[in-house]
């Protein structure tokens, strides 16, 4: 790298860093502002400036943005406490959600805060009072002045189930000056899969591999399906065909809706699961249900549903894999908009038969093994979702044979997790090494 090149990574990550601090105020303030509707937005807000209890350091550190990479990063977390049972393991996440549900899904086997905003000074309070041996960052979390800040301190970063679209990669080389740098800052990417192994490469990073994606290690609780089964009796209908449509997004909700008026006229006991992404959306997308005259039921009332109830709303933290178990069928959602879809592994290592939209740029590779096997089906629009519904619901040898060919691509995939503690054991030792 010449002179010219560095300086103008240089000039690059000030102009970031300088833009960060430019917007922090209105960081915070939006943190206060979201708080109207959930308090927990207003609180531990110092831990985002890297101000933090008072922790035990020397231990491994995992960063999980939200629920979806915390979901992904379980079984890796719980295998490092199994292999280094004295060594204190932090947890960090980004998002509220996500904190949540590291502490329902953890609770106090783990150290727990925000992780701080990509700014040098929180960045460097938070790693002196952690000091931790090895950074695990959780999939696509690229952020320049903390990956600096790791090589600066001599702690190794291993990106886990690291993942890259092709949109994000055009997005990552209009800033190349500042993009390389940083990944030459990262010890090692473990990617999910060759292709967005070759994107990281293109964009500069040098010591990439493919470990596989982790999403397929995901291990289901044995009583998941009793569970499933005990609230579809209590709760939806035991005699009802159920339809879950998950972590749908503003815009995608009203074609779902749209799909389920036209599917009640042939069906009209279905109900609708409902599980907005986003719990800030819980109360508008009830609303909207009822402006379109459908009985409600959320599952907050803890009541169960009477016989014309229409959907059924999630408006819950922690329960979508519950919701899955009590399904026929689902739609995965953020794919019918362009937000890049969601998890469609765990619906199909339950054995159901996976329906999403366009937009899969973030879990094409999963999609597409789905598809391939006759276990999936895309979707353009609310039309063809209703259309899709109504065959599987139509065809129960379709469903059954289609869900079973899902949870044999989940299972004929699995791998990832023994090759990122392999990874971890290599830096580790690596690092004991060199100190």
């Amino acid at each position: 790298m010449n002179d010219a090149t560095r300086w103008r990574g240089r000039v690059l990550r000030w102009l970031y860093t300088g833009l960060l601090y430019l917007i922090l105020p209105l960081a915070l303030l939006r943190l206060y502002w979201r708080g109207r509707q959930d308090k927990g937005h207003r609180q531990r807000w110092r831990e985002r400036l890297g101000i933090i209890p008072t922790l035990p350091a020397g231990g491994l550190w995992v960063h999980a943005v939200s629920v979806g990479e915390t979901r992904a990063a379980l079984p890796l977390i719980r295998a490092l406490l199994e292999r280094y049972p004295d060594w204190p393991l932090l947890v960090t996440t980004t998002t509220l959600t996500g904190s949540r549900q590291v502490r329902e899904a953890l609770g106090e086997q783990v150290q727990h805060v925000y992780a701080p905003y990509d700014l040098p000074g929180a960045v460097a309070r938070f790693l002196r009072q952690t000091r931790p041996r090895l950074a695990v960052i959780m999939e696509t979390e690229l952020w320049p002045n903390l990956l600096r800040q790791c090589a600066v301190a001599g702690i190794p970063t291993l990106i886990a189930n690291a993942r890259l679209s092709e949109r994000s990669a055009r997005g990552y080389a209009r800033i190349r000056g500042l993009t390389a740098p940083m990944l030459r800052d990262i010890t090692l990417i473990a990617a999910q899969a060759e292709a967005d192994a070759e994107r990281f490469r293109a964009l500069g990073a040098p010591h990439v591999q493919v470990t596989g994606n982790l999403k397929y290690d995901l291990a289901l609780p044995n009583d998941l399906p009793e569970q499933g089964r005990r609230l579809r009796r209590e709760r939806l209908g035991e005699n009802r065909p159920v339809w879950i449509a998950a972590s749908t997004h503003a815009g995608e909700d009203e074609q779902v809706l749209e799909a389920f008026a036209t599917l009640r006229a042939h069906w009209p006991e279905l109900l609708l699961l409902l599980v907005p992404r986003h719990p800030e959306r819980f109360d508008s997308v009830a609303a909207l249900c009822q402006q379109r005259g459908l009985s409600v039921i959320r599952r907050s009332e803890q009541r169960p549903c009477a016989s014309d109830t229409a959907v059924f709303l999630g408006d819950s933290m922690g329960e979508l894999l519950l919701f899955y178990a009590a399904a026929d069928l689902v739609f995965v959602g953020g794919s019918l908009v362009p937000t890049g879809g969601h998890n469609v592994l765990e619906p199909a290592l339950l054995g159901l038969p996976v329906l999403f939209g366009p937009h899969m740029f973030n879990f094409t590779e999963a999609g597409e093994r789905l598809l391939e096997a006759d276990a999936a089906w895309r979707v353009a629009d609310a039309a063809e979702l209703a259309a899709q519904v109504d065959r599987l619901l139509t065809d129960s040898a379709l469903r059954q044979n289609a869900g079973q060919r899902g949870q044999a691509v989940v299972e004929r995939h699995r791998g990832a997790l023994a090759a990122l503690l392999d990874c971890i054991r290599m830096l580790l030792l690596q690092q004991s090494v060199r100190s």
